[in-house]
């Protein structure tokens, strides 16, 4: 099977659960997944050594991690001769009147990058009240306030992230590197998960 690197940037989590949840996805494929914080690559860290590459990252205050922009740009060569994908977690993402705001995000990075990967997502992220300060609360509040309804408490954190979206997207990831390799699944995994 193909080997996949899961390399992210994450603001207060939820990319790194974003992550672990789509090399779960891939893994039971029966491929070999790495989901790795881009801030914490091993000394001996080496693009050569996967298959199939999916970067990840949130947007906070308008901006991807710059250590994820960073990456990207300086292995651009590398990835563009790999299957490759990008997924990106923001509040946008999770609200209908701003999915284009999204899509500006995600137009901005590849802009930046020059980077064009095979396949990109993204996610509704969440809000972590239960870890913002008095004054961090009140601007997460407001920044979510289109997002926040009755069923929601606001006291407490709070997930946009749509889980089947994010398993379609790993499973999708997964059968175009596939195809792209010339890999079969094992004869008992189940594409379709």
């Amino acid at each position: 099977m193909s080997s996949f690197l899961i390399l992210y940037g994450t603001g207060e989590g939820q990319t790194a659960k974003i992550a672990a949840r789509i090399a779960t996805a891939i893994g039971e494929r029966g491929h070999e997944t790495s989901a790795i914080d881009v801030r914490d690559r091993p000394d001996s860290f080496a693009l050569d050594e996967y298959d199939a590459v999916v970067v990840g990252a949130s947007i906070h205050v308008g901006e991807h991690q710059s250590e994820v922009r960073e990456f990207v740009a300086a292995n651009r060569d590398a990835l563009s001769g790999l299957p490759t994908a990008f997924f990106q977690v923001s509040l946008s993402s999770a609200s209908e009147e701003k999915r284009a705001e999204a899509a500006e995000y995600v137009e901005s990075f590849l802009t930046e990058t020059g980077w064009h990967p095979d396949r990109i997502g993204q996610f509704g992220g969440a809000l972590r009240f239960s870890e913002y300060g008095f004054l961090k609360r009140l601007m997460m509040k407001r920044i979510g306030k289109d997002l926040l309804t009755d069923e929601r408490d606001p006291g407490g954190d709070v997930e946009f992230t749509d889980w089947d979206a994010v398993d379609a997207f790993a499973a999708d990831v997964a059968a175009f590197v596939e195809g792209r390799l010339g890999v079969v699944p094992d004869a008992g995994d189940d594409p379709t998960t």
